[in-house]
């Protein structure tokens, strides 16, 4: 699978997670979303998915760890291991003996290090990245916003979801589960704030009734880079991606679009 194709960007990198969970009897699955901090620079008041910039430490674990990944893929699905127990105490991506009170005095120590080694080494942790899936690549180097990122997004599954989660309160206001179509249907009423790379992967996982079905497509469809252009439809101008990427929504009039 292709998750490397633009190598020389000149993005800040960057991974997210979108975390399943099963949802009540007959309804569609979970995810986990978080607002961010309307102080943050990047995407300030924005329901995102957890994750952030990869770290110089993610790139030197990533370059130990040996196996199948190219050590620059290792360190974006390090930082997604890293950044979700840091920002809602989960441990996806991880083995061993872990357990809820495990997890809270990990991220407790992971607060204080800042670092994922540090972390493994004193709970006797490994790594175990094949839970994480790669799903997507987002690039917007062509439109005028403050930071870019070269974000990749992965999927993660939780099942049963009896799991507890807890806002970092210095970068997110706080964390909530809902389909991805309540999501959308929350955007449209204005609760909450979308921004483009956001609604388009709200719309792609609507599609799914399970995270089985998201992993199935997301392992069909190889990850190329997605960077948004400008297009006309009916005389105005759009914001667009291509057409076989997998989305079923493929633009949005410029006007209508929120930015980072």
């Amino acid at each position: 699978m292709d998750t490397t194709s633009d190598q020389s960007s000149d993005g800040i990198p960057a991974a997210t997670v979108v975390i399943f969970r099963d949802g009540p009897e007959d309804s569609p699955p979970e995810i986990l979303m978080t607002v961010r901090s309307r102080e943050m620079v990047f995407a300030g008041g924005m329901a995102v998915f957890p994750g952030g910039r990869v770290d110089p430490a993610d790139f030197e674990l990533g370059a130990q760890i040996g196996g199948p990944l190219d050590p620059e893929e290792a360190a974006h699905q390090i930082a997604v291991v890293r950044e979700t127990l840091e920002e809602t105490g989960l441990a996806i991506g991880l083995s061993g003996d872990i357990d809820a009170a495990k997890a809270r005095a990990a991220r407790d120590f992971l607060q204080q290090t800042g670092h994922l080694a540090p972390v493994l080494d004193h709970f006797d942790w490994q790594l175990d990245l094949t839970q994480l899936t790669p799903f997507a690549r987002w690039f917007p180097k062509n439109e005028r916003i403050p930071r870019v990122y070269d974000t990749r997004f992965y999927l993660a599954d939780l099942g049963t979801g009896a799991v507890e989660i807890e806002a970092d309160l210095s970068e997110n206001t706080h964390l909530f589960w809902t389909s991805a179509q309540d999501a959308l249907a929350s955007a449209e009423r204005g609760d909450i704030k979308i921004i483009f790379p956001t609604r388009r992967n709200l719309e792609r996982l609507a599609l799914f009734g399970s995270y089985a079905e998201a992993k199935a497509q997301a392992e069909a469809i190889p990850v190329r880079t997605i960077t948004p252009y400008m297009g006309e439809r009916g005389g105005r101008t759009w914001l667009e991606i291509g057409e076989d990427l997998g989305y079923p929504v493929t633009g949005e009039p410029l006007e209508d679009v929120a930015r980072g």
